[in-house]
C-alpha cells in the first residue's frame, strides 16, 4: 500500500501564482512603507528590488517545496553564503519578518503550515545577523 504524498508548502498556498502575488506583496511593502527604510537600503545598495524580488520568488519556490529555480540558476540555495556581503542587524532581520508577516497576512495565508513557514523563515532570518560594518559609514542621508 502507498503512501500518501504529502502536498509541498507552495503547493497549499496556490503554487507558484499564490507565491508571486506573495512575494510581490512582500517588496511592495518593503519599498513603501518609511519603517522599513534600512531594508530599501539594503536592497537598493546591491542589484536593486526588481533583481530581488525575482531572486526571491525563485529561491521561495525551492524552500518551500516547489522548483528549485534558485539552485538551478546558481547552483546553490545557501542563505548565508547568499548574504554575505549584506551587514544584517538584528533589527533588519525582525523588520524583515514583520514586512514578511504582513505579507502572509495581506494575502490570506492562515494555518498550520503557514505558522510552520513562519517559524522556518524567522529561524533562517536571524541566522543571517551578523556583524559586518554598516553600510551607512560615509553615506550621507
Amino acid at each position: 500500500m502507498s503512501r500518501p504524498r504529502h502536498e509541498a508548502l507552495i503547493e497549499q498556498i496556490g503554487g507558484e501564482p499564490a507565491l508571486r502575488r506573495l512575494v510581490t506583496r512582500f517588496y511592495d511593502l518593503v519599498e513603501t512603507r518609511p519603517e522599513a527604510r534600512d531594508l530599501q537600503r539594503l536592497h537598493f545598495r546591491g542589484h536593486g528590488v526588481d533583481h530581488t524580488r525575482e531572486a526571491q520568488i525563485e529561491f521561495m519556490s525551492g524552500f518551500m517545496g516547489g522548483r528549485a529555480y534558485y539552485r538551478e540558476r546558481h547552483g546553490h540555495m545557501d542563505l548565508r553564503e547568499i548574504h554575505a556581503h549584506v551587514p544584517i542587524r538584528e533589527v533588519d532581520a525582525e523588520m524583515w519578518l514583520a514586512m514578511w508577516d504582513q505579507a502572509l497576512q495581506d494575502c490570506g495565508h492562515i494555518g498550520q503550515p503557514v505558522e510552520n513557514l513562519r517559524r522556518t523563515v524567522r529561524r533562517a532570518a536571524l541566522m543571517l545577523v551578523n556583524d559586518l560594518p554598516d553600510w551607512r559609514v560615509g553615506e550621507t542621508p
